[in-house]
């Protein structure tokens, strides 16, 4: 899946939820596709739930950031934090003593254990606590054996720091075991190369088997596009509930999206609309998209036909016209679902959005319903990413660049 960056503007402005609706709603206007936008992933920030409203668009809320929120919360919880206040100041005076660093380098040399520093949390940062007793329970052997050096032994003393004991090495085994589906969670949704909407409710059955969720977390409308988006994703299709309420769903889009004029027009290109049922593409603006399209996917080239499908093409034509001719549209949507739910899951590695690109042919009009899924990200880690490409472009030696040079430039960073 590939990602493209539409602009970069100077807001001088307070950046109030109007304000940036307004912002966003210009950007849309002048590349078109207000009326093809399927949701939108933001972060947390009131002023965002203030803009998406004003812009009648599904809001998807920055999944890594909910997940850190939840591992956030531990800080407040005394008992974890006085254990893990007393592993901090001896990693903390660790990093802080040179001697230290050279005796904890002899140690690791002779326990054969990693050359790695210890880490020390920081609050804002995600996952660093997790981060912190992870390597902390690595390095144990090593930590241990310097604590008891004889040159560190009395500075320790000195400073009156407390001796980690075995009991922390067991309470830090909990935690990381614990809190190791939160790290890994975060890792998932926070890719950029590949679809990550459809992995979210998959994602909360693993959280309910290590912890206890609360319902009302997420609206109705959200939860619904989630629900919709996994079963259009398939890897986890097989993972929603027993219930028919999200197929219902899918159907009733694909069949809105279909119109019976348009049904030979689908099924013999397999492009339908690409929109969420309420938006249809006419054929010059598919013509200005592939227009537009750089470098195309070398999977997504035509396969070149056999002689003998070459030799018979007249024929298939005639006979994919019949199949044409006498399915409707609902016996066609009822076709391509079944087939799709009794197929078996794919491995997880896989690329679902290049999966429904590759099988267009086989499942032309819910192909076209579920990429305009698969292309909502869970978290807004991309969009964070922009702004770390923003921080090396105006750096303090070009700290007088014109706004619209550092668009052009983050413009052709992002996206040649």
């Amino acid at each position: 899946m590939n990602q493209k960056v539409l602009k970069t503007k100077a807001v001088y402005k307070a950046q109030t939820g109007a304000v940036v609706a307004e912002e966003i709603g210009d950007i849309l206007d002048e590349f078109g596709i207000r009326d093809k936008v399927a949701a939108i992933t933001v972060d947390n920030a009131s002023n965002m739930d203030v803009a998406v409203k004003k812009l009648h668009i599904i809001k998807i809320g920055c999944f890594a950031h909910t997940l850190n929120l939840g591992a956030q919360s531990l800080y407040t919880i005394t008992s974890v934090a006085k254990w893990t206040a007393k592993i901090r100041d001896v990693i903390v005076w660790m990093k802080r003593s040179s001697m230290a660093k050279t005796v904890l380098r002899e140690k690791q040399h002779i326990l054969n254990l990693p050359q790695h520093s210890v880490l020390l949390d920081v609050r804002t940062r995600w996952n660093s606590l997790y981060l912190m007793l992870e390597r902390f329970l690595e390095q144990y052997p090593a930590i241990q054996a310097a604590s008891l050096d004889q040159r560190l032994r009395k500075p320790m003393e000195r400073d009156r720091l407390a001796q980690l004991t075995d009991e922390d090495f067991r309470k830090a085994e909990d935690f990381v075991q614990l809190m190791r589906v939160l790290y890994t969670s975060t890792l998932c949704v926070s890719t950029e190369k590949s679809p990550t909407c459809g992995q979210i409710l998959p994602m909360l059955q693993k959280l309910r088997e290590h912890f206890t969720v609360q319902d009302g977390d997420t609206s109705v409308d959200v939860r619904a596009f989630f629900g919709e988006a996994t079963a259009l994703d398939p890897r986890f299709k097989h993972k929603l509930e027993d219930d028919d309420t999200h197929w219902d769903r899918v159907k009733n889009k694909v069949l809105a999206a279909a119109h019976p004029t348009e049904t030979e027009q689908l099924t013999e290109h397999g492009d339908g609309e690409r929109d969420m049922g309420t938006v249809q593409l006419d054929e010059e603006e598919r013509g200005e998209e592939s227009e537009n399209e750089t470098v195309p996917l070398q999977t997504c080239k035509k396969a070149k036909m056999t002689p003998l499908e070459e030799l018979f093409a007249e024929d298939d034509d005639l006979k994919r016209n019949l199949l044409q001719s006498t399915l409707s549209i609902q016996e066609k949507t009822d076709k391509e679902l079944e087939m799709y739910r009794d197929m078996p899951p794919i491995m997880t590695s896989e690329d679902p959005a290049l999966w429904w690109w590759n099988r267009r042919d086989t499942y032309p009009l819910l192909s076209d319903l579920a990429l305009s899924y698969l292309c909502v990200q869970a978290s807004s880690t991309p969009s964070e990413r922009v702004f770390s490409t923003a921080a090396d472009t105006i750096s303090p030696e070009r700290s007088r660049i014109l706004p619209e040079k550092a668009d052009m430039l983050i413009f052709l960073q992002k996206n040649c």
